[in-house]
């Protein structure tokens, strides 16, 4: 296989797609990567002020290319993090292969015949990345620089007419802003947490509509320069919906900028578990070998899984222990923030959030103010809470409610086919990254986890030796059988808490073992025995793999 031949297109230059173009240059081949935004970085180039890591940075790394010296924190801020993946990129020589300001509007699949897809047993027919077959059109729109100019040698000049997995046959054309490129293989980088916020229904004249103060959306919050996020919150009563990351991390940031004056409200329906930034050591180095011996697998055989019944007690002791030092050390029950699941629940959801600093010091002095309820709506002088005898006062209200990231996975596919293989189906992917119904693509960075750099460079790695032509896939059918093995086992743990996205969490050495063995690669990775079942893997521990 010649690879430079073989057009590859990366969709977004966040983490995902900065480790693709590199894994996929150093097996020789010429990937483009088309990123909506004037930079790089992804989600960390457009945060919050006060937003930094959540992840200790032993653990938010690339396996080859350190922290520098000069960073100190164990948990870099938002600015050091963009700086280091501009360091990555420049010492990659990624920057040459981005195309800034191109956002992709659509993705179609063409191949002679639909009724070839479905006959093939094999993954694109052959089970190889690159198949006679078939060529994906990406349609591409220069929104902030139409003047833009493509590589001549990867830019479709002329209509086609083809059968086309769509619901028309259409002409495709090249004008001043819009581009259509044909490639051989698509990775999708687009990531979960952007571009489609996620906004609640309200019945009729209940919603923002009836509302004289502003809402909006975490991501717009994010999105604002912060000297523009400051004077917009500036001496305004503003309340944060939500009890995740970014509703934690803005109602702290608002409720610091503020003070007791203008006090900042949180309401929210659930409470989970925040975990202070000194704990979070503790919960990364449990991620060995010892402690997946305790967790069950999926397809796991009489041994393995006797195993985990002996052991998993301990890791029930673990979560009793954290939940009982959180309630001690922490006024939960006062606030009624008392969660009603498990610890270590929360974390195999991939529902983990950092204790922002002083946050209960604010709850104090009076800054800021926790109302649970399990619902609301909106009035003209604020919100309507369940619950409550008089509306919440308010001037602004942003919606930390989180993304619609399945349907802006689907809506990138123009094939109502593809579509509904996202839509219609909640398996997860095979290897967290291929589905196994649609041809020569793949995606990066979707898989949610604690460590989700770590995770997705091991992930780009098993997809170029893939793309070079290492080991082959198996059967279509033999990947839809590995997936709902795994659906059926994390259902039986999550239930309604089930999402593809997460189906690893406590099993990250296991699922790199099973990228190892396909790669080829010796999966264990220590010198010696105790260390291998004892001391916490990381990316360190995988640098040469590739």
């Amino acid at each position: 296989m010649e690879s430079d031949k073989k057009r590859i297109a990366i969709i977004g230059a966040g983490i995902s797609g900065l480790m693709a173009c590199k894994y996929t240059l150093e097996k020789g081949f010429n990937p483009i990567v088309f990123e909506a935004r004037s930079g790089i970085g992804g989600v960390w180039s457009q945060t919050i002020e006060s937003t930094k890591l959540q992840t200790p940075k032993d653990f938010y790394q690339f396996s080859d290319f350190p922290w520098p010296r000069e960073v100190k924190e164990t948990y870099p801020d938002h600015t050091q993090v963009l700086e280091y993946l501009h360091a990555y990129a420049l010492h990659f020589n990624i920057l040459p292969r981005i195309k800034f300001n191109s956002k992709i509007t659509c993705i179609d699949y063409v191949t002679s015949s639909t009724a070839d897809l479905h006959s093939w047993d094999l993954w694109g027919g052959s089970g190889e990345p690159f198949s006679p077959w078939g060529k994906w059109w990406l349609t591409v729109r220069n929104g902030w620089n139409p003047s833009a100019s493509a590589p001549t040698d990867q830019v479709v000049h002329s209509p086609v007419q083809n059968s086309r997995l769509c619901l028309c046959i259409q002409e495709l054309t090249t004008d001043d802003d819009k581009q259509v490129y044909q490639v051989d293989f698509v990775i999708l980088c687009t990531g979960r947490y952007n571009d489609l916020p996620n906004i609640p229904d309200f019945p009729l004249n209940k919603g923002p509509e009836v509302f004289n103060g502003k809402v909006l959306h975490s991501m717009d919050y994010a999105a604002m320069d912060d000297d523009v996020a400051a004077d917009l919150i500036k001496e305004k009563r503003v309340t944060i919906i939500g009890f995740q990351k970014s509703a934690v991390d803005i109602a702290a940031e608002v409720a610091n900028k503020n003070g007791a004056t203008h006090p900042c409200t949180l309401l929210f329906k659930t409470a989970h578990w925040i975990v202070p930034e000194y704990l979070l050591p503790l919960v990364f180095q449990g991620l060995n070998r010892f402690t997946e011996l305790m967790v069950h697998k999926p397809g796991e055989g009489f041994f393995i899984w006797l195993l985990a019944m002996l052991l998993s007690p301990l890791l029930w002791i673990f979560s009793m222990s954290i939940e009982c030092y959180l309630k001690y050390m922490y006024p939960l029950k006062k606030y009624n923030m008392v969660p009603t699941h498990r610890f270590l629940k929360q974390i195999s959801s991939c529902m983990f959030t950092v204790l922002p600093a002083n946050f209960y010091d604010r709850i104090k002095d009076g800054s800021l103010s926790l109302k649970k309820s399990q619902s609301f709506s909106f009035c003209r002088n604020g919100l309507i809470v369940q619950g409550e005898s008089k509306p919440l006062l308010s001037d602004i209200v942003i919606l930390a409610t989180g993304y619609k990231s399945e349907e802006k996975l689907k809506n990138m596919f123009s094939s109502t086919l593809f579509q509904k293989c996202i839509a219609e189906s909640s398996a997860p992917f095979y290897r967290e990254c291929i589905h196994p119904q649609i041809p020569q693509l793949a995606i990066l960075g979707y898989a949610d986890s604690p460590a989700i750099l770590y995770s997705t460079e091991m992930r780009s790695k098993w997809l170029a030796h893939f793309l070079a032509g290492n080991f082959r896939l198996p059967t279509i059918s033999k990947m839809e059988e590995d997936v709902m093995e795994w659906e059926k086992y994390k259902r039986r743990d999550e239930k309604e808490s089930y999402r593809r996205s997460c189906v690893s969490t406590l099993l990250q050495i296991y699922c790199n073992d099973q990228l190892c063995k396909d790669m080829g690669c010796n999966s264990r990775r220590k010198n010696w025995f105790l260390a291998e079942l004892f001391a916490a893997y990381g990316p360190k521990d995988y640098k040469d793999l590739s």
